[in-house]
């Protein structure tokens, strides 16, 4: 069985967030099994693939968590509150810095929390987030009993600096990568097996099909660990080089040209 993952900012999605008429017609009437892989959660990818035929589980919010198309979770990778609380209080402390926290309550509903005090970029982040009821403002910001993103925006150098000090200290996955839509970097810490190369073998023994037949598309730093699993991995025209270098295939096209849509015509 041939299977197919895609990521969805800068890559099946266009710049603005948006997907064509060409594309929703290509997904759905698509003959092989196909997903996502994203860096956003369930409540955020479902509402800008509506008009989609979602019928397989999805990698969400960087491989943290697979979820059927319905919300039911089926797999969580999830960094705990004590660890968090930990590195988020130490990283206040030397750098005056806050997170972002994605993650799920005890209730299990999905949650992002924002500390009171916002940094410009956070502040910029946030007015995409107005009447959302997932999000938090937290005058002392405390971890939630299932964390699945860690997430600071700033410069790059104070970011390497905060990477380098969590690492050093904790056993976290961490990525850090230039913003596609803000003029920063964030920088991610996740499980250590809350990664999209790591959810994708999980994806791969849900559904029972073999590494070698799946295809992959992205175009950034947390999908090459996926390119390096996947049987075939392809990068859109926009990719960053380091993900053209990493893929089997690089289209002449961009996510503003529908690349993968009209990649998977041609199958």
């Amino acid at each position: 069985m041939r299977y197919f993952v895609t990521d969805l900012d800068k890559t099946f999605l266009r710049s603005d967030l948006s997907l064509s008429d060409f594309s929703r017609h290509v997904w759905n009437d698509f003959a092989h099994p196909i997903t996502i892989a994203t860096a956003r959660s369930y409540t955020g990818a479902t509402k800008l693939l509506q008009g989609l035929k979602l019928t397989q589980p999805m990698i969400l919010l960087d491989g943290a968590m697979i979820a059927s198309p319905d919300g039911k979770i089926l797999k969580i990778n999830a960094l705990s509150k004590e660890m968090v609380d930990s590195f988020i209080d130490e990283i206040e402390q030397e750098f005056d810095e806050r997170p972002l926290i994605v993650g799920l309550d005890e209730n299990g509903s999905e949650r992002f929390l924002y500390p009171k005090k916002l940094n410009p970029h956070q502040e910029e982040l946030l007015q995409n987030y107005h009447n959302d009821r997932r999000v938090l403002n937290i005058e002392k910001l405390r971890a939630l009993p299932n964390n699945l993103k860690v997430v600071y925006l700033g410069d790059e150098e104070t970011l390497k600096k905060i990477e380098s000090n969590v690492k050093r200290k904790y056993d976290v996955e961490s990525k850090l990568s230039k913003d596609p839509y803000q003029n920063c970097h964030f920088l991610t810490f996740l499980h250590p097996l809350g990664d999209k190369a790591h959810a994708l073998k999980e994806l791969e023994d849900l559904v029972e099909v073999d590494a070698k037949d799946v295809t992959v598309f992205g175009d950034s730093h947390n999908d090459i660990g996926m390119f390096s699993w996947a049987g075939r991995a392809v990068a859109v025209a926009n990719a960053l080089p380091e993900v053209k270098r990493k893929a089997h295939i690089v289209l002449d096209r961009s996510n503003d040209e529908d690349a993968v849509a009209h990649y998977l015509s041609t199958l």
